[in-house]
């Protein structure tokens, strides 16, 4: 398998295979180690992330008798360091555990939430009584943060299911933090993509921008503030994050964000107080549940999209034999790429925030209805998209079917996030993806703080309609695509997968589950393989290395160029 680099982590995918009592044979990274490799063998546990700091955190705790979960954490924390522009406590996430002793899969929604004097027209400009501009206005503004839930989701999973304390769980970011990390080009390239947004703020500058440079490749980057920040969280626990001085001083920045004096960006301020930050709670959920040619396949229920739009793709796909055309790779991602089309028309329809909106998950998840949606595709031909929602209100399986009015939708999830896959010694496994939205968030660090804000809710439709499912409103999370997933076989794990890329995030979810099953490959090959993507769009996104493989005989852009993009 070829090194993938940081192309690996876009999809942190491993089999779950048994594991036992033992030593962890894999390498921990060294304290200054950039080396990225794509595959290792071992026992013991087994981590996967987009960072060899993050890996090596989880591989200590593991190897001190933590389990996966105590691991997670201790990589997520980790990641909130050595990747800042991707994940931190500014954000939020979804967190997916396979208990080993009972068998059973639980969830944990960590998304962000909208404060509660947010407005429908929160994201049109007073001034010209139109959207404001996504780019950059939107994107780098108050109004856009929503209540991180990351260190919610920490705590409520330690509880849950940890065997460490929380204090112990951060003792490895502390570490790095204060010592540093090694600046590599990506980290170079993303601050420099930023460099307009970071300079706008006093404090994102003084942290990213030291003395107005961007970080020098091979240089040694410290951040002592977040040392400290996570110090008072170990000493006090997620509460001195939500109140307290701190969640003050949360609720200050984004109200009135720390704009530089000479910067021309407006940055609209938000709304988010104490009290929203008080009120803020991590959700345990039951996870979605499909059944794939005899794999169970678990995923995150609403907010996230992920879990109802590959598990109604895989119950479509499940009507085709599509390992009887594995020798036949290109009619196999026809059949993929259509109905993916067909359940991102559902998903734009139908899926919100359910504590908001009535979400038709059952309905989105039965294989009654994915047989029925089915009969839309044509094996032979490309629908012209987008293609119409399926009727979840009157379904029998059976065709023709009627089809539901167009839902009207314009994807604005960004790329960046990361995600990793943690398993022990005991065969517990945790799937979890965690973000801040574009890279580098919002762009504001808590002055102080060291850390940066999420800009979340530009997940929300820009443009509200008492229709839409994903409108804004007071308290409510915004749609994500964020898709943790984990397949058992006959009732242990047999694959663990996720994925940054915003909306593509599913896609490549699901493909990587077709290629593992459908066409037989192995794990890093179906991880390798280049991807495409359809969201119910007139054209397909893919990968140039598809276009290559395949050929553009149809309206297929190249993939954007960007690290995170899976």
């Amino acid at each position: 398998m070829p090194h993938l680099g940081r192309r690996l982590a876009a999809v942190t995918a491993a089999l779950a295979i048994s594991v036992t009592t033992g030593p962890i044979s894999p390498a921990s990274a060294d304290p200054r180690q950039t080396d990225k490799n794509p595959t290792a063998t071992g026992y013991g546990g087994a981590v996967t992330t987009v960072d060899p700091e993050a890996s090596a955190a989880a591989i200590e705790v593991l190897r001190k008798g933590g389990n996966a979960v105590d691991a997670a954490v201790a990589a997520a924390a980790t990641l909130g360091v050595t990747e800042p522009y991707s994940a931190g406590i500014g954000g939020g996430g979804y967190f997916v555990y396979y208990d080993a002793k009972s068998g059973k899969v639980s969830t944990i929604d960590g998304r962000e939430t909208a404060p509660a004097g947010i407005k429908p027209d929160a994201f049109i400009d007073p001034g010209t009584g139109k959207p404001y501009r996504f780019t950059p206005e939107l994107v780098t503004s108050g109004v856009s943060v929503g209540v991180p839930g990351t260190p919610a989701t920490w705590e409520r999973a330690l509880e849950r299911w940890g065997s460490i304390s929380l204090g112990d769980a951060l003792k490895p970011a502390i570490k790095v933090a204060d010592r540093g990390f090694v600046v590599d080009e990506t980290f170079r390239s993303q601050t420099a993509d930023n460099q307009a947004r970071f300079n706008a703020f006093t404090s994102t500058k003084d942290l990213y921008l030291q003395g107005g440079k961007l970080p020098e490749v091979g240089s040694v980057f410290q951040n002592h503030d977040l040392a400290d920040t996570y110090r008072l969280l170990a000493r006090k626990g997620m509460s001195a994050f939500y109140t307290g001085p701190l969640a003050e001083e949360i609720a200050k920045t984004v109200q009135n964000p720390p704009k530089s004096p000479d910067t021309k960006l407006p940055v609209p301020v938000g709304s988010m107080t104490t009290k929203d930050l008080a009120n803020y709670e991590a959700v345990d959920q039951d996870p979605t549940h499909v059944n794939y040619r005899g794999y169970d396949v678990y995923g995150m229920a609403p907010s996230s999209s992920g879990g109802t739009t590959v598990g109604e793709s895989l119950n479509i796909l499940d009507v085709f034999d599509l390992p009887g055309l594995k020798a036949d790779q290109p009619a196999v991602l026809h059949h993929y790429l259509e109905a993916s089309a067909l359940a991102f028309a559902d998903r734009g329809k139908y899926v919100g925030d359910p504590a908001f909106v009535d979400v038709p998950t059952e309905a989105l998840t039965d294989p009654v209805f994915g047989k029925e949606r089915a009969c839309e595709l044509d094996p032979n031909h490309a629908a012209t998209k987008p293609v119409k929602p399926g009727n979840v209100a009157s379904y029998d399986g059976t065709c023709p079917a009627k089809p539901a009015a167009l839902a009207d939708e314009k994807d604005t999830e960004n790329v960046s996030t990361t995600n990793m896959t943690v398993s022990d010694k005991w065969g517990n496994v945790v799937e979890y993806t965690l973000t801040i939205e574009q890279t580098g968030g919002s762009g504001m660090v808590v002055p102080g703080r060291g850390f940066l804000l999420n800009n979340e809710l530009t997940d929300f439709s820009t443009v509200y309609s008492a229709t839409d499912p994903n409108r804004i409103e007071p308290g409510k999370r915004p749609r994500s695509s964020m898709s943790p997933t984990i397949l058992l076989e006959d009732g242990k794990p047999f694959l663990a997968l996720g994925s940054p890329g915003g909306s593509t995030i599913i896609t490549t979810v699901l493909q990587t589950i077709v290629n593992r099953i459908d066409l037989g490959m192995s794990t890093p090959d179906a991880i390798a393989a280049p991807r495409a993507s359809q969201r119910n769009t007139a054209s397909v996104t893919a990968e140039p290395a598809f276009i290559d493989k395949y050929g553009a005989c149809v309206d297929v852009p190249v993939w954007p160029q960007a690290d995170t993009v899976g």
